[in-house]
């Protein structure tokens, strides 16, 4: 069931499928659209849920000047020959849960999705959302046999974003003028980099004390459970989706640009057969290369810590499908 008009065989406009019209993907469409990125197809398995979100996007274009198609759907045909597929499908944390918990809940949901979408976008670029992200992106690589390079999770953006707000709000400076570099896993023991963290290209470590960092670095890393205890009924949605579209607009203009995100490693940075946060340089065919930082002995050591937490999860995971194979 979808909304009409179908663009399915007439829009010759780049495409973009969202799974999952939770807060996270709703927000993600409204993102590409009024970015005037590509058209959206919005697909979920809830009845009229998705058809209700697209019209009402829809209603909006004339206000945001932008002539974009969304459709909403139940029907993974309606997202044939897409050119990006976001999988945010999934539960979301509540209060006391951890990215962890939500592992067997989860892992169904994305490989089902993951594989349906593959049957009618073959070569699409796939960027998995769901949480834990970075167990939830082996699996899809695992069950849909696709390169590496054609399949990326949304994370190192998140993450950095959250610990550049931060810092901006410490210093009292301009948002803008701060970058910051987080790595590692999506979880608990995600790896900030204060060495290649800046403010109008000065190191934070030249404008924080130890104290401080350490302390921002901490809230980095529980940014997205103090949302979930504050809001009590959901987690974020406004950055996740805003980190999306990032990588999304990387890969449909070509911008070639480098952004932390979750990648299969072949021996960077000493690890293999993992998918976890680093930096990546993502164009139009997906992941281009991955840049390896000279990191210091602390810094390996914290980035494989995050790497066997991961190890252990996808252990996990792949005890509960063992039916699942390349």
């Amino acid at each position: 069931m979808s909304n009409s008009p179908s663009f399915s065989k007439i829009s010759c406009s780049p495409r973009v499928t969202v799974i999952g019209a939770g807060k996270v993907g709703s927000t993600l469409a409204q993102r590409i659209v009024e970015k005037n990125l590509a058209d959206v197809v919005l697909l979920d398995i809830v009845s009229g849920m998705p058809q209700g979100l697209a019209l009402d996007l829809m209603e909006a274009r004339g206000i945001e000047l932008h002539n974009r198609q969304i459709i909403g759907t139940n029907d993974y045909a309606d997202s044939a020959e897409s050119d990006v597929v976001v999988i945010t499908a999934g539960f979301p944390r509540k209060p006391g849960m951890t990215r962890d918990d939500l592992l067997l809940t989860n892992a169904k949901i994305v490989v089902e999705a993951a594989k349906k979408a593959l049957v009618h976008s073959p070569h699409a670029i796939y960027i998995v959302v769901t949480n834990p992200l970075d167990v939830m992106a082996y699996l899809v690589w695992q069950a849909t046999g696709l390169p590496r390079d054609r399949i990326l999770g949304m994370a190192g953006v998140l993450d950095s974003s959250r610990f550049e707000a931060f810092i901006a709000m410490e210093l009292g400076v301009c948002h803008q003028d701060v970058k910051a570099m987080v790595l590692g896993s999506h979880g608990d023991l995600m790896v900030p980099f204060p060495r290649y963290s800046t403010v109008n290209g000065v190191p934070i470590t030249e404008l924080l004390d130890t104290d401080t960092i350490r302390r921002l670095v901490e809230r980095t890393r529980n940014g997205g459970a103090e949302i979930v205890q504050l809001m009590q009924t959901g987690g974020a949605f406004f950055a996740p989706a805003s980190s999306t579209c990032i990588m999304v607009e990387s890969i449909l203009l070509n911008q070639s640009r480098l952004l932390p995100a979750a990648a299969y490693l072949e021996g960077e940075y000493g690890l293999k057969d993992i998918f976890i946060g680093v930096p990546c340089r993502l164009g139009r065919n997906g992941l281009e290369s991955i840049v390896e930082l000279n990191l210091t002995d602390e810094e390996i050591s914290d980035l494989h810590a995050s790497a066997q937490a991961v190890r252990k999860q996808i252990d996990r995971a792949q005890e509960i499908f063992a039916g699942v194979r390349r």
